[in-house]
């Protein structure tokens, strides 16, 4: 049976240094982290977590609540379109968490009172909590700010001495696809926002806002349109959008799936992209790179977010008091749905 004295041998390290990084420690370099994790990905060493919490006499658990689901389901909402933008993040949580030495605890029943969610989390006497998008409105989000329980929040500003958080900077990323598309001429720019009581939709709104107002474009507000993160949605919303108003050459998409659904919609009115219509997804999803054709998108680091929630939980845990949130940039990737503005469809 492999044990960490083979990992430190293969990764060429002291046995002392696997065990600091198992425990989450920070004073181990990235480049040894990464030949440590190497080592476990190839012998399949898993570290015996139930025997650490007894000889330490601290839990070796650390729970994931995802959504706000009313009937307190998980992976259900990964089986919608807009979920797929969050297994990226889950799968780069799941590596972290148990290179790190813990366990991973995922509750999917419903908590009524949601003051019960956080007794649940005590009594399991969890080393912490990482709640992925919860709605500003979900009671859960406060139980916890308000209790002892260690919390990182992924996509919600949730800050306290036990509690920090990490974003994607969503106003930043939709102020660079309105630049770039105005940079190609574009002055009639659409937005298909998702729900607007979401952070991520409200900041969106925002960059969207920010963009065209720095360009001198006066805002439409009939060029803004909820379509609540649905393909569905955003496919019909845009069929409505172009017979009414075929003036517009370019569509922002709050993300990829919204996109997909503008897509349809735009070929089903015999219009082509980009030479009529420039359109702009939001997640860099895996698909945007195979659509016909391939899509201009903002790309925030999924991988990064999940890195940095688990290093900032591990900081709390460690003692940290005020861990400082943690903001991801977003990067433009230009790919072929977008070109210079076409003037033949002005009216």
């Amino acid at each position: 049976m492999t044990t960490s004295r083979d990992i430190a041998q293969i990764a060429n390290v002291s046995q002392s240094t696997v065990s600091r990084m198992l425990s989450g420690s920070a004073r181990v370099s990235p480049r040894v982290r990464e030949r440590i994790l190497e080592a476990i990905a190839q012998t399949g060493y898993e570290p015996d977590i139930a025997a650490q919490s007894l000889v330490k006499r601290v839990s070796r658990t650390i729970t994931l609540t995802l959504f706000s689901d009313p009937e307190g389901l998980a992976f259900s909402n990964l089986a919608h379109p807009q979920g797929y933008y969050f297994t990226s993040i889950l799968a780069s949580l799941e590596r972290e968490i148990v290179a790190a030495g813990y366990d991973l605890l995922l509750p999917s029943r419903p908590f009524k009172p949601f003051s019960s969610y956080v007794q649940s989390l005590q009594k399991r006497k969890v080393a912490g909590v990482i709640m992925m998008a919860p709605q500003p409105s979900d009671a859960r989000l406060q139980a916890l700010l308000d209790s002892n329980v260690l919390a990182v929040f992924i996509d919600a500003y949730g800050q306290g001495p036990r509690a920090t958080y990490v974003a994607v900077d969503n106003l930043s990323g939709c102020k660079q696809a309105v630049e770039h598309l105005v940079q190609l001429g574009h002055r009639r720019v659409a937005l298909l926002i998702g729900s607007l009581i979401d952070l991520s939709g409200t900041e969106r709104l925002l960059g969207y806002q920010r963009a065209l107002a720095q360009a001198g474009i006066a805002l439409d507000d009939r060029l803004i349109i909820q379509a609540n993160w649905e393909i569905e949605e955003a496919y019909q919303a845009t069929l409505s959008l172009l017979g009414e108003r075929p003036d517009v050459t370019a569509i922002l998409a709050a993300s990829d799936p919204m996109a997909i659904g503008a897509l349809r919609a735009i070929y089903e009115r015999r219009l082509r992209v980009p030479e009529d219509i420039s359109l702009v997804g939001f997640d860099d999803t895996d698909i945007s790179r195979y659509l016909p054709p391939p899509l201009t998108t903002i790309c925030p680091d999924r991988d990064q977010i999940g890195k940095f929630a688990v290093q900032a939980l591990l900081s709390i845990i460690g003692g940290g008091q005020h861990v400082s949130p943690i903001m991801v940039p977003t990067q433009l990737i230009v790919r072929e749905s977008t070109g210079p503005a076409a003037t033949s469809r002005d009216v």
